[in-house]
């Protein structure tokens, strides 16, 4: 992360982490008395939030032990309680049964905000509904369904192409970087209905972006942690000031593609809504044209569509690397799905590749579910509680309390998915005739779920199977280092750190 400023020093950075949690001991002594004196049963003590910091590069790993302890657990901090569970029953609570009690609060919003503006990940209330509500009809529509089918499937064939020429070179590839570059130019172009083209890295302006919008994301996220984040923003130094450089690139690029929107609405012979295919155009068509409110959206599209389902497609492909009669048993299926034993046109092959064709590829679908499973995209999702409650598990929770469900953690957990929890085995979602059983929502909690669910789970798995079915079909990956050990970058999205280095090699000859 740039500029990440005196905080970043190893020895500093270890000797305040140490010097606030032994500070936090009198703060957990307080507690506890009172929690005797109340005779309430909150949940055990996991540690302090500044163990998160010593654990920051391991996050994830941190908390999937303290889950494994307790399927609920609370970290102290300064100012509140953070409650972690992996409970699905909990979840089911905050989620869907007393989802008004539970919500982003403005301590979420202070966090995002700068990013995310006051987006649908952000806000609550009527904000929060007046976006749902237009974005789900949207999302909806054949319009929009069919549209984003065609650029996924353009885009997979621009990768299947760039991946061919590294196969006939015996080169070795990125394939995290290449997938983050046609996620994202998939969803700028059915978010805003342009061209970016990063691929081929033809627009400066967009390779700009792209850099910023990650950067974006990782300072955001380290402020969850960073508790002087407020004050370096106030002075503008460090990790702060380097966040105001990003947003300032990823605004200025978003208020121009807006504005050019906007013009070319404004100009056009054709009114019909039938033509308005991307995104902001549709919303500008049913909402208002404020280029704050729009940047919002759309940021929050992108964010949304970009990193998790690039993110997705990398794990994917090296699951299938350390698994290979998992990547034999997925090209089986495709070569059935499809009936083609040579694919000669990346174009013409992925474009073949209709509704019914993907819906039979019950296997692969498996096995995408299973890459979430393990490596989700999001893989904590933090709420604040509004007012003093009890979960279903009989823990107490304060209001002001932040309450996080944990997907990485929870997708580990052997009392939910058995002995074999950690291990990546695609036909447990499979029945004995070979049929995707799909399991709640609650317990793979990979696209959230209840009123809040992801609107775009239809249009990932959809782009996931696309690229899956052309890359796999056309070429065979091996790690370019099979002895790597390949770690996470804890950030929003579960980016694998430094990437995946992946050989490739054609199938039938390509």
């Amino acid at each position: 992360m740039e500029s990440m400023d005196f905080l970043s020093n190893p020895v500093f950075f270890t000797a305040l982490a140490l010097i606030l949690s032994l500070f936090t001991v009198q703060i957990v002594a307080k507690v506890v008395n009172k929690t005797k004196a109340k005779k309430k049963k909150y949940p055990p003590i996991g540690g302090t939030v500044f163990h998160q910091l010593l654990n920051f590069k391991r996050l994830h790993h941190y908390m999937t032990e303290l889950a494994g302890k307790h399927k609920t657990y609370r970290l102290l901090g300064l100012f509140r309680n953070e409650i972690y569970t992996s409970d699905p029953v909990n979840v089911e609570y905050i989620l869907k049964t007393n989802f008004e009690n539970y919500g982003k609060g403005s301590h979420n919003y202070d966090i995002l905000r700068d990013l995310l503006g006051d987006g649908i990940f952000t806000v609550d209330g009527e904000k929060w509904r007046q976006q749902r509500k237009i974005s789900s009809h949207e999302f909806s529509t054949k319009v929009l369904r069919d549209f984003s089918s065609v650029i996924f499937k353009k885009n997979a064939a621009k990768v299947a192409k760039i991946l061919s020429d590294i196969a006939k070179n015996n080169k070795t590839i990125d394939i995290q970087d290449l997938f983050m570059k046609a996620t994202l130019d998939s969803i700028f172009q059915v978010a805003f209905g342009a061209e970016l083209d990063s691929m081929c890295g033809s627009s400066e302006e967009g390779k700009s972006f792209s850099n910023a919008f990650d950067e974006a994301s990782s300072i955001t996220l380290w402020r969850y942690v960073d508790v002087f984040w407020k004050l370096k923003k106030f002075l503008n130094i460090g990790s702060e000031a380097a966040l105001k450089k990003k947003t300032k690139i990823i605004n200025e690029f978003a208020f121009k593609l807006i504005s050019n929107k906007i013009e070319q609405m404004k100009n056009s012979k054709d009114k019909s809504s039938t033509k308005r295919e991307d995104i902001l155009s549709r919303f500008l068509q049913v909402t208002e044209s404020d280029p704050t409110y729009l940047r919002d959206i759309i940021l929050n599209v992108i964010i949304a569509g970009k990193d998790t389902t690039a993110t997705t497609l990398a794990w994917f492909i090296y699951l299938l690397c350390k698994h290979p009669h998992v990547q034999d048993k997925v090209v089986k299926e495709l070569r059935e799905a499809t009936k083609a034993k040579e694919v000669t046109n990346f174009v013409e092959f992925a474009n073949s590749l209709s509704e019914e064709v993907l819906e039979n590829m019950q296997y692969l679908h498996a096995a995408i579910t299973e890459t979430l499973r393990i490596y989700p995209a999001v893989p904590v999702d933090a709420k604040i509680c509004f007012s003093d409650d009890t979960l279903p598990d009989g823990f107490a929770v304060k209001k002001g309390d932040m309450v996080s469900y944990q997907p990485y953690a929870m997708g580990r957990m052997k009392f939910l998915w058995g002995d074999d929890a950690e291990q990546f085995r695609p036909e447990r979602w499979l029945n004995q005739e070979g049929v995707f059983q799909p399991e709640s929502p609650f317990k793979f909690t990979a696209f959230q779920a209840g009123p809040r669910i992801c609107l775009g789970k239809e249009f990932a798995y959809k782009q996931l199977k696309i690229f899956a079915a052309v890359l796999l079909s056309c070429f065979a990956f091996k790690m370019s280092n099979e002895e790597k050990i390949v770690h996470y970058r804890t950030m929003i999205n579960l980016h694998i750190d430094g990437g995946l280095e992946v050989h490739v090699f054609h199938r039938n000859g390509n």
